[in-house]
């Protein structure tokens, strides 16, 4: 390779890494916390707080939700786990959409795995309490505070 071809690759390299085409940017994975309180009779309708910890800081965010299927009863669920694919605490935000089905009589279990349009996953479990039974197809929104 000549002298010139090597400066030409270079400044090419050079130029495409300060517009953020020659690397791309890390997904990274966050901390989530939700607390979700459900309840309804055939329709389940939903409301929660959560906070995201993301590179060492906390953003607070809502969630509301429905549901559609066989859903009775009410409970409450104490959710954490990871977001995985953050760019930014924004892309947290969206609809997600919700599908299987869970259950509490006095103190359960429950868990998620819920996609965005944003490409983040959220992977969450944690306890359930109260009276409830579901099985239904709904979907979750959570909106950045």
């Amino acid at each position: 390779m000549t002298k010139y071809r090597r400066m030409m690759l270079v400044a090419a390299v050079g130029f495409l890494a300060s517009a953020g085409l020659a690397t791309p940017s890390l997904a990274e994975v966050g901390h989530v916390a939700v607390v979700f309180t459900k309840g309804g009779f055939i329709v389940g309708v939903g409301g929660g707080q959560g906070v995201l910890t993301f590179r060492g800081k906390k953003y607070p965010f809502t969630v509301s939700g429905m549901s559609v299927g066989f859903t009775i009863g009410a409970s409450t669920t104490k959710f954490s786990g990871r977001a995985l694919n953050l760019r930014s605490p924004g892309d947290l935000a969206g609809s997600y959409a919700v599908g299987g089905a869970g259950g509490a009589l006095a103190a359960g279990a429950g868990g998620v795995q819920l996609q965005n349009a944003n490409g983040v996953i959220l992977q969450l479990s944690g306890p359930k309490v109260g009276v409830e039974a579901s099985a239904a197809v709904g979907g979750v929104t959570i909106a950045m505070q």
